[in-house]
């Protein structure tokens, strides 16, 4: 995901806790988009591992991990997995891996590309990453932020701080 848009670059599903999958997906993502300065995600064993941690490295991407009971370092992957959960997941019945699959692609699709945040002015993460695309010099120079309202930018001070 990219932080400044919240749009989801790139995702897989798999049904157990290797790391190839995690890799593959963050592969795809570096491929497309190119690679980001930092990379944060929880201490999962996918991401500790050094097959995913490696791809990074090589990649010249600085590593940052959640601590323990440091939820709000990754604020905006643990909100997306629970608007997916409450508005996708839970809503139907996914009798196989292959439901989930369609399920989660379709979402992730409204998600990116017609689903507007506050957050992005109105904006979907799809049309907020063109856009910020559209205003940078090179291929993969990440969007610019939007402006944070200050009331915003108080919270994000304060949670920052703790």
């Amino acid at each position: 995901m990219d932080w400044a848009t919240r749009r989801v670059l790139s995702w897989r599903l798999s049904n157990t806790l290797d790391a190839r999958f995690c890799v593959e997906a963050l592969t795809v993502a570096l491929e497309r988009y190119g690679p980001p300065e930092i990379f944060n995600s929880d201490q999962g064993s996918q991401f500790t591992s050094l097959e995913f941690t490696s791809v990074l490295k090589d990649a010249g991407v600085a590593i940052s991990m959640d601590g323990r009971g440091r939820c709000m370092d990754n604020i905006f992957i643990e909100r997306l997995w629970r608007s997916l959960k409450y508005e996708a997941v839970y809503l139907h019945e996914l009798t196989d891996g292959f439901a989930a699959q369609r399920t989660i692609a379709n979402w992730l699709h409204f998600y990116n590309t017609q689903r507007p945040h506050s957050a992005l002015a109105g904006s979907t993460p799809a049309e907020a990453y063109e856009r910020g695309l559209k205003r940078q010099p090179g291929p993969h120079t990440p969007p610019a932020p939007l402006p944070i309202p200050s009331e915003r930018q108080d919270v994000i001070n304060k949670t920052l701080a703790a």
